[in-house]
């Protein structure tokens, strides 16, 4: 179909509990499962349908992963099963739970609900356990989030938007957090048009953030930069000499850096900014994920040192526009379970607007839902009452507002020893710098109304925020 979309697809959320045993225990641990279900089609009960599924998994003392990842196979008839296949990290271990429900037509409800699994080490049984879904309290939670969204094909975004105007800047750029070691990984590949028309050019930057180490020596962010070189072109996505961002892949050579990875998209496009801005221009810049998260297998190899990505919880993001803003800030937050915060707020660098307070873009997606509705909500409110509010700083920054009967504060933290500050151009040559931390620590606080405030959720992540600030 036109516009980058498809048939509707099936998504829906899922709880299990139970217990689990590992191999050489005798006592068992109390175990829970939150899972997200997407299917690329409404599901066909005749048929088989392979599904993608992310989420968190809980075994009590032993492991709490919430970036787990894997495949669902839902035959309930043809073959007569439900099959889990889920990847998860304990203590920098990949491991693997795969399990599956037979469908019984003599005992439907207990076959439908109950889960054996195993669980691995590579090739190794390291446990067993048993799951089952709650009927009495699980039932309705789940039918209450049974979704048919359109799907939209993300990767149609990673197309350039530049067609030879003057004074732009267009960037790819990719944000990851290993979950086994605790390192960030950012690749930025940015093209510069020039405001007196002389030709575009290309650059970009790698770089390796250190995981938190409070109670020791911290090791130092490691980066590179490329060009700048000539703008070849690229009908998918970004390229240069030796380095590539296009659908799915990620590679390229700079200094003594070498990275090439996979990249697995795992939820539908995210328009931080209102979505007609992508499609037409106006605004001074736009922003939007092509997919609002995605998982990342492969390795980067920098000064001798190498890491291997299996399953990392990440996004790509692409910015157009006039170049940057007078003062910005940017958080990406995998918040677990499949749920994902991404804000911008920024001083726009035009004559007047430069005095004013930032322009909150916030995108909050839980449970396959976004909130606010709209994006213009956040940054414009109602005739500029009720709009969000930012407090722009270093190394700490933080967003306020209110949409409906929820509100939020979101507090960012980038910590000096884990920051790499860069500074670079705009396309009429004006110096700008940039903060940025792919291991800095956010708290995130949502509330809402039942007569009074109350904390509906928060999240605190402590090293796996990806953020930055800038200015001029």
């Amino acid at each position: 179909m036109s516009g980058g979309h498809s048939a509707r697809g099936t998504a829906f959320t899922e709880t299990m509990l139970g217990s689990a045993r590992l191999d050489g225990e005798d006592a068992t641990r109390r175990a829970r499962l939150d899972l997200r279900v997407t299917a690329p089609h409404v599901l066909r009960p005749l048929g088989t349908t392979v599904a993608r599924v992310s989420g968190r998994l809980r075994i009590a003392g032993w492991a709490d992963d919430p970036y787990v990842t894997g495949e669902m196979e839902i035959s309930p008839l043809a073959r007569r099963r439900i099959r889990y296949r889920l990847a998860f990290t304990v203590q920098g271990r990949r491991l693997t739970l795969d399990g599956w429900k037979s469908v019984s037509p003599r005992r439907p409800v207990r076959s439908m609900t109950v889960l054996p699994c195993t669980l691995y080490d590579g090739e190794d049984r390291i446990g067993t356990g048993t799951l089952r879904f709650p009927l009495a309290t699980g039932l309705a939670p789940f039918l209450g989030s049974v979704r048919f969204p359109r799907h939209e094909n993300g990767s149609s975004h990673l197309a350039p938007r530049w067609h030879g105007e003057r004074g732009r800047t267009e960037v790819w750029y990719t944000t990851v957090t290993d979950p086994a070691t605790g390192r960030g990984l950012w690749l930025h590949h940015e093209l510069v048009a020039p405001t007196d028309g002389s030709p575009a050019f290309v650059h970009g930057w790698a770089a390796v953030f250190p995981e938190p180490a409070p109670d020791g020596p911290q090791d130092a962010v490691r980066h590179t930069r490329f060009g700048p070189e000539p703008w070849r072109g690229g009908q998918d996505g970004f390229r240069a000499d030796g380095i590539t961002a296009r659908p799915g892949h990620l590679e390229g050579a700079a200094g003594d850096f070498r990275w090439e990875l996979t990249e697995r998209p795992e939820d539908a496009p995210l328009f931080t900014f209102p979505r007609w801005s992508w499609r037409r221009p106006l605004l001074p810049a736009a922003q939007i994920l092509p997919a609002a998260r995605a998982t990342y297998d492969g390795t980067v190899t920098y000064g001798g040192e190498k890491l291997t990505l299996h399953g990392a919880p990440g996004a790509s993001a692409r910015i157009y526009g006039h170049g940057n803003a007078h003062r910005w800030a940017w958080l990406h937050a995998d918040l677990g379970n499949g749920e994902v915060l991404e804000i911008v707020a920024a001083v726009s660098t035009r004559p007047g607007l430069r005095r004013l307070p930032p322009l909150v873009f916030l995108r909050l997606r839980r449970g396959g839902r976004t909130w606010p509705r709209r994006a213009e909500r956040a940054a414009f409110g109602w005739a500029g009452l009720g709009r969000f509010r930012a407090a722009l700083g270093h190394p700490d920054w933080s967003v306020t507002g209110r949409a409906g009967l929820r509100r939020i504060r979101v507090e960012v933290s980038l910590p000096a020893e884990r920051t790499l500050p860069l500074d670079y151009a705009d396309p009429d040559g004006s110096p700008a710098v940039c903060r940025n931390s792919e291991t800095a620590d956010a708290v995130v606080r949502l509330e809402r109304w039942w007569g009074r405030w109350r904390t509906e959720e928060e999240w605190l992540l402590e090293g796996t925020a990806h953020a930055e600030v800038g200015e001029r």
